[in-house]
C-alpha cells in the first residue's frame, strides 16, 4: 500500500502526520538562536603572556619566537599573528573556516605548555583565549554619576550589576569597560631615599616581607574552640606610610620619610568617556548558539529593577544594543514572509476561484514552513536573515506540488471519478512527477552545501531551510493534500458567480498560449540564436556590475581609530581625543551617542599611543545626511588635527573577521628592521601617487629605533646618583618635543 493511499484511506493518519511536523517544528523554534547573519568567523586562539618592564625587542626574541616556533606546529592554522610590545606578548592564531573550536584550543594548549620551559622564569604564565563569532559584545551599559570618581564606579558597578547580568541564560561574561582597579600607589623621593642608603628594591622586599597574612591556628577550649587571626595585612595609605623599611641604632626610617602611599587607580592610563565624560560601561557577551534577542530583554528587564534602588546621582544608559539592528531586520523578513503568504493566496484564489479549492494548496504553507524550523534546529542553525529569506522563497515553491496533485485529482472528479477513486488514479499518475521535482529542487541547491569558504559557511543554512521546506512540502503534498482532495472536492454541475464570470478570461488566455505555442514550434531554429542572445547579454552584464559581498546598510555607526607617533605619552594622547570630541560634539547635530576610549588596554596592537571613537547617529529618518556622509565628513575635519593618524571606518552589513579596520591593508615583510626602513619610503611614495590606494582610512604599524641610554652603575654610585635622577633630567629636556620615555633597569 503506498503512502498516498493509505493517506486517503486513513484521513486521521494523514493528519496526525501533519501535526507531528508541526509540533517538531513548534519545538525547534523555541529552542533556536537569534542572530542577524549566520556565523562565518573562523575558530580564533589568542595567547597572551606578560613580562612587565620588558622592551619589545626582550618581547620579541624571549617570549613570541619561541610560542611561536611551537604553536606553527599544528595542522589547520590559516595566519599567525603576533604582536611584541612593552610588557607584553599577543599571539594570535586563526584556523580555517569549519575547524573545531574545542579542539584548536587544546592543540594551542599543548604547544604553549611545551614551549614554556624555554621562556624567562620570572615571566607570567601564559593565558589562553577562545573566541568565536558570539565573543562580540550584545549591548553595553553605561554607569556614570557626577559625585563618584571612576574607582567607585568600578566597584559599584562590579557589586550591583556585574553579579545579576551575569546569571542571564546565554551569557557568557560581563566586562567593564574603563574600569579603575584599586592599587596602593608608593610615591618615592629618590633624594630621600639615597640620604638613607636605600633603594626601591628595599621598599619593594619590605612590602613583601610586611603586607602579608598567615594563619595563626586556633585557641582550643573545653566548650568553645576560636580561630586565631593575625590582622597583619597593610589595607590603608596610613598604614602604608608607617611601614618600616629600615631599622639601625641611628633609628627608624619609615615609607613617610621617603615618600608617600595613596589610594589610586590600578592602571592610570586609560580612561573611557561618553560624550566626553568619564565612566564605565558594562558589555554583555553572549554564549555560542544563544539568542541575541532574549539575552538584551532579559537585561532590560533586570536593569529596570536594579534602577529603582539606586542612588539618585547614578545614571545609566545604554551606549549600544546589537539586537535593536535584529529585530529590525528580523521585523522586515517577517512582514516580507506575510506579504508573500498573502500575495500567494490571491494568486492560487484568482485561478482557482473557489474557496475550497484555494484551502487545500495553503494548508501545505505552514505546515512546510513550521517544519522547517525542526530542521534548522536539528542542523545547529540559527532565526538570522538568510533562514528567514530561505523561508519567504519557498513560499512560492512548497505550493507547486499541492497544485499539481490538487489539478490533477480535480479532472478526474470532472470526468465521472468519485472521489476517493479520483485521489488515488490522479496522485499515482503524478507521484513521479512530485518526487522528481523536488529532487530537481534539491539539486540545485546541492552545490551550496559543497562550497567552502566565507559564501559557503554564510549560505548553507539558506540552502539548507530552503531545501528541507521543499522535501516537507512533497511529503505533504502526498499525504494532507490528496487526502484533503477527497474530502473537501466534488464534481459541480454550476460553478459559482465568480468562476462563471471570469472563465471566458482564462479560456481566452488559454487559447492565446496554445496558439503562440503552435506558432514557435514552426519556428524551432529561432530558440537557439535567443539562447545565444540572453547568454551574451548576462555575460556582459555582469562584467560590467560592481562586486561586493553585502551592499553597505545604514546603521548609525560610525568609527574612527587614531595612531600617534611613537613615543607619544598617555597625556598628549589624551588631549588629542578631547580636543576631537569637541569638534564632534559641536559639529554633528545628528549624533546620538559619542563613545571614546584614550590608551585602550585590550586588544593585540593598542598601546598608549593609540585611542579609538564609537559615534553612533540617530535614524536615518530622523537626519539629513546619511551615515556615509557622515563618514566622509569626519574624515575630512579629522585632516586638521595632524597629531595622530586616523582613520576612519564604517560598519559592514556582513563583518567578516575580527580584525577589522581599512578596506586594503598591506603586510610589508623584511629579513631585517633596517632593510623594511629602506622600503618603506617608496613603498609609501608610490602609494600616495594613487589616490585609490591610500586615503585617510590606511595605516601603517611597524617598529622604530629606540634611543637608549646605557648608565655606568659603578661611576654614578660613587657620584651619589641613580638612574631616576637621570630620568628627571631626560623628562626635562624631551618635555617640549612631546617625546615619551621609560626607564629599564637593564637586565
Amino acid at each position: 500500500m503506498s503512502l498516498y493511499s493509505l493517506s486517503i484511506r486513513r484521513p486521521v493518519l494523514a493528519i496526525v502526520m501533519s501535526l507531528a511536523i508541526l509540533l517538531f517544528g513548534a519545538l525547534g523554534f523555541r529552542n533556536l538562536g537569534v542572530r542577524e547573519f549566520p556565523s562565518v568567523d573562523a575558530p580564533l586562539i589568542t595567547v597572551v603572556t606578560d613580562y612587565r618592564g620588558a622592551s619589545g625587542e626582550v618581547i620579541e626574541s624571549q617570549i613570541t619566537e619561541p610560542l611561536e616556533e611551537s604553536i606553527n606546529g599544528i595542522d589547520g592554522i590559516r595566519t599567525l599573528t603576533s604582536v611584541s610590545r612593552e610588557g607584553r606578548s599577543t599571539i594570535q592564531v586563526e584556523f580555517d573556516l569549519g575547524a573545531d573550536l574545542e579542539r584548536a584550543a587544546n592543540d594551542v594548549r599543548d604547544r604553549v605548555f611545551r614551549a614554556q620551559r624555554n621562556l624567562p622564569p620570572d615571566v607570567e604564565p601564559p593565558s589562553i583565549s577562545k573566541a568565536d563569532a558570539d565573543a562580540n559584545p550584545v549591548m553595553a551599559l553605561a554607569i556614570g554619576s557626577d559625585q563618584r570618581n571612576l574607582l567607585e564606579l568600578t566597584r559599584f558597578a562590579d557589586d550591583v550589576f556585574v553579579e545579576r547580568l551575569q546569571t542571564i541564560p546565554g551569557v557568557s561574561r560581563v566586562d567593564i569597560w574603563g574600569s579603575k582597579t584599586q592599587a596602593m600607589r608608593l610615591w618615592l623621593d629618590p633624594r630621600k631615599l639615597a640620604s638613607y642608603g636605600l633603594s626601591p628594591m628595599d621598599v619593594r622586599d619590605a612590602v613583601r616581607r610586611e603586607n602579608v597574612e598567615l594563619p595563626a591556628g586556633r585557641i582550643e577550649g573545653r566548650d568553645v574552640e576560636l580561630t586565631v587571626r593575625t590582622m597583619s595585612r597593610l589595607e590603608t595609605p596610613e598604614e602604608f606610610n608607617d611601614l618600616i623599611l629600615k631599622e639601625d641604632p641611628s633609628g627608624i626610617v619609615r615609607l613617610r620619610d621617603v615618600g608617600r602611599a595613596e589610594l589610586g587607580p590600578q592602571n592610570q592610563r586609560t580612561v573611557l568617556r561618553r560624550n566626553g565624560v568619564p565612566m564605565v560601561a558594562l558589555a554583555i557577551r553572549p554564549q555560542p548558539g544563544s539568542n541575541y534577542v532574549e539575552i538584551a530583554d532579559e537585561v532590560r528587564r533586570r536593569v529596570a529593577l536594579i534602577e529603582r534602588h539606586l542612588a539618585p546621582d547614578i545614571e545609566l544608559s545604554y551606549a549600544f544594543d546589537s539586537s535593536v539592528f535584529i529585530r529590525r531586520s528580523i521585523a522586515e523578513v517577517q512582514q516580507t514572509i506575510f506579504l508573500a503568504l498573502g500575495l500567494v493566496v490571491l494568486v492560487i484564489f484568482a485561478f482557482l476561484r473557489d474557496w475550497r479549492t484555494t484551502l487545500i494548496p495553503v494548508a501545505v504553507i505552514p505546515v512546510s514552513l513550521v517544519g522547517a524550523f525542526f530542521v534548522m534546529h536539528a542542523a545547529g542553525f540559527s532565526i538570522n536573515v538568510l533562514t528567514l529569506l530561505a523561508l519567504v522563497l519557498a513560499i512560492g515553491l512548497v505550493v507547486d506540488d499541492a497544485i499539481v496533485v490538487l489539478e490533477n485529482v480535480y479532472s478526474k472528479i470532472e470526468r465521472g471519478l468519485e472521489p476517493r477513486q479520483a485521489g488515488v488514479v490522479g496522485t499515482r499518475e503524478i507521484f513521479f512527477a512530485v518526487i522528481a521535482t523536488t529532487l530537481a529542487l534539491v539539486a540545485v541547491l546541492l552545490p551550496i552545501f559543497f562550497m567552502g569558504g566565507l559564501t559557503g559557511r554564510l549560505f548553507r543554512e539558506f540552502g539548507a531551510t530552503l531545501a528541507g521546506a521543499v522535501i516537507i512540502s512533497s511529503f505533504v503534498a502526498l499525504t494532507l493534500t490528496s487526502m484533503l482532495t477527497t474530502r473537501l472536492l466534488k464534481r459541480r454541475e454550476r460553478h459559482p458567480w465568480l468562476y462563471e464570470k471570469t472563465e471566458p478570461f482564462f479560456r481566452g488566455l488559454t487559447e492565446a498560449y496554445a496558439a503562440s505555442l503552435d506558432a514557435f514550434l514552426r519556428r524551432r531554429w529561432v530558440a537557439l540564436p535567443v539562447l545565444v542572445v540572453c547568454l551574451g547579454a548576462i555575460a556582459g552584464y555582469s562584467a560590467t556590475l560592481p562586486a561586493e559581498l553585502a551592499p553597505l546598510e545604514d546603521r548609525s555607526r560610525v568609527a574612527a581609530n587614531f595612531k600617534a607617533p611613537e613615543g607619544a605619552t598617555y597625556e598628549y594622547m589624551d588631549r588629542y581625543v578631547e580636543a576631537v570630541t569637541e569638534m564632534i560634539l559641536a559639529s554633528y547635530p545628528e549624533r546620538e551617542e559619542l563613545m571614546t576610549v584614550t590608551s585602550p588596554g585590550f586588544g593585540a596592537s593598542t598601546s598608549i599611543n593609540s585611542a579609538f571613537v564609537r559615534l553612533w547617529l540617530v535614524d536615518p529618518d530622523q537626519r539629513e545626511r546619511t551615515q556615509g556622509e557622515v563618514a566622509d565628513d569626519l574624515a575630512t575635519r579629522l585632516r586638521a588635527f595632524p597629531g595622530a593618524r586616523a582613520f576612519v571606518t564604517q560598519e559592514p552589513t556582513i563583518a567578516v573577521g575580527r580584525r577589522r579596520g581599512q578596506p586594503v591593508q598591506f603586510v610589508l615583510q623584511a629579513p631585517t628592521l633596517a632593510r623594511l626602513q629602506e622600503v618603506l619610503p617608496a613603498f609609501l611614495e608610490r602609494a600616495e601617487a594613487h589616490p585609490a590606494l591610500l586615503t585617510p582610512d590606511v595605516d601603517l604599524v611597524f617598529d622604530k629605533p629606540q634611543l637608549r641610554v646605557e648608565i655606568d652603575r659603578q661611576r654614578a654610585r660613587d657620584l651619589g646618583i641613580s638612574a631616576l635622577d637621570v630620568a628627571e633630567v631626560l623628562q626635562l629636556s624631551l618635555s617640549e618635543q612631546r617625546l615619551g620615555f621609560f626607564v629599564s633597569d637593564g637586565k
